[in-house]
């Protein structure tokens, strides 16, 4: 086996209350708006001196929130997620806390104002509990920061849970919070929910409105326990603003019946990657369960075009990087974390020639994607990651599939689904004894995350059920 091994027991992920199940317990009475926030911020006092998940955590913030729930609740309205504790990526405005982006830079800025996300985030009646940790930018496979450190994997502290928002998914997956809302550029929300074996969701471009995104290609989603929690987080946080052009009417993230669908199944995903052995047996093995339950799986691949792979795209984040960062960077060098600074003299290095290279390169990828899936496939299964964690103190593997790991070779599977504009879910998969976690990756074609989260809710039951 080519993978990193955990001789300890499986991980138990979100091992309290789920969303739905807590805001059911407040709306009906058998809980107070509280409870689920008490228990919560025990839980992170206990166990973020060893995971570091959370940077800024204070009990006493949940409180006027909760009291203005009870009053909310006392008026006879009932939100959706009353009483939810949610954990907030570290770029994500909450009026009057800090949001650095784990940056050095950004030390002492606060927020005067929530993101629209976060705003709806309080009309559902969550209750926000703190920060939590992410690479410098997001622009790190691994959580970790000059500012705040590592965050460490919830299985083995000695490992990373990837990032870049590897802080919200050890936070769900160590049962500190429920739900995590993040954001995912190329991965950040679907590869740390892989790693620590939790749900993570990233919706189509244009589903939540974002009006300070990094690029065409980020979004908020989400990090669960199950499907169920993060469609309705997801449907809670969905919409456009004003500030935001981009951004599509509202539109609903579950209902209807699932059906028997047709898939396609890639191993890797049409690229010549390698994979941990673990992983492709399990990932393998998990397409497996659903074919044997009635699902209609093809093994086929995407054609896509020629030179894309993740080395070719990356002149669009060096690029930008350069363009926010680099004449502070010039003068302040030692703010920055050393490979966010190797990524910003590789943008500054580039030509446009190069940049529109890669910015062709991102929309053969979206109608590659688009002509795939008009084929009359309704999803397309594949691994998330194609390795273990690793060493939280290195920012890649060193191997993969027995094979020198390249460059971001711990990513290749998911950022193609953020340039084609794609909903995309990773699941845990069953896995056996003594191996870390693993996740299935099920994406659509751009704007069918109904039927995605309907697809993925379907896989769950099917994986959780007995073998």
């Amino acid at each position: 086996m080519t993978g990193l091994r955990h001789a300890g027991p499986p991980l138990q992920p979100h091992g309290h209350r789920g969303a739905l199940a807590i805001a059911a317990d407040v709306l009906e009475g058998r809980s107070g708006a509280g409870e689920a926030v008490e228990t919560a911020c025990a839980r992170i006092a206990t166990l973020n001196g060893t995971l570091n998940a959370f940077v800024d955590f204070d009990p006493e913030v949940t409180g006027s929130q909760v009291i203005a729930l009870e009053r909310r609740l006392a008026s006879g309205e009932k939100p959706a997620l009353a009483g939810v504790p949610v954990a907030i990526k570290d770029h994500i405005m909450v009026a009057g806390w800090r949001y650095t982006e784990g940056s050095r830079l950004f030390a002492d800025r606060h927020a005067a104002d929530d993101d629209p996300v976060v705003a709806r985030l309080r009309v559902a009646g969550a209750i926000l509990v703190g920060r939590t940790n992410m690479s410098e930018f997001g622009c790190k496979g691994v959580t970790s920061n000059a500012l705040y450190g590592s965050t460490r994997h919830p299985v083995d502290p000695t490992l990373t849970p990837g990032g870049s928002s590897g802080g919200a998914a050890t936070a769900v997956a160590a049962g500190m919070v429920p739900l995590a809302l993040a954001s995912d550029g190329g991965g950040s929300v679907r590869r740390p929910a892989a790693h620590v074996g939790v749900v993570g969701a990233k919706p189509s471009t244009g589903m939540i409105a974002d009006p300070r995104g990094f690029s065409h290609t980020s979004v908020f989603g989400v990090i669960a326990g199950n499907v169920a929690d993060a469609a309705a987080m997801l449907s809670a946080i969905a919409g456009p603003c004003a500030a935001d052009p981009v951004a599509l009417p509202a539109a609903a993230f579950a209902g209807g019946e699932f059906r028997q669908p047709r898939v396609a199944w890639a191993p890797t995903l049409g690229l010549d990657v390698a994979v941990d052995d673990d992983i492709a047996e399990d990932v393998a093995g998990a397409v497996a369960r659903l074919g044997a339950a009635g699902w209609h799986v093809e093994r086929a691949d995407p054609i896509w075009p020629v030179g894309a792979d993740e080395e070719a795209l990356m002149p669009l984040q060096h690029a930008a990087l350069a363009a926010a960062y680099g004449a502070r960077w010039r003068s302040d060098p030692e703010l920055f974390d050393a490979d966010i600074g190797r990524q910003i003299v590789a943008g500054l290095a580039l030509s446009g020639a190069h940049v529109a290279q890669a910015q062709a390169l991102s929309l053969s990828i979206a109608r590659t994607a688009a002509t795939f899936f008009a084929r009359g496939f309704d999803a397309l299964l594949c691994p998330t990651v194609p390795c273990a964690p690793w060493p939280h103190v290195q920012l890649d593997p060193i191997l993969i599939g027995g094979r020198a790991a390249m460059l971001r070779g711990h990513a290749v599977f998911t950022p193609f689904f953020n340039h084609a504009f794609c909903p995309a879910v990773s699941l845990p998969v069953p896995r056996a004894p003594g191996r870390l976690p693993a996740g299935l990756q099920i994406a659509g074609p751009r704007l069918s995350d109904a039927s995605i989260l309907r697809l993925a809710a379907g896989a769950e039951a099917i994986l959780q059920a007995p073998a």
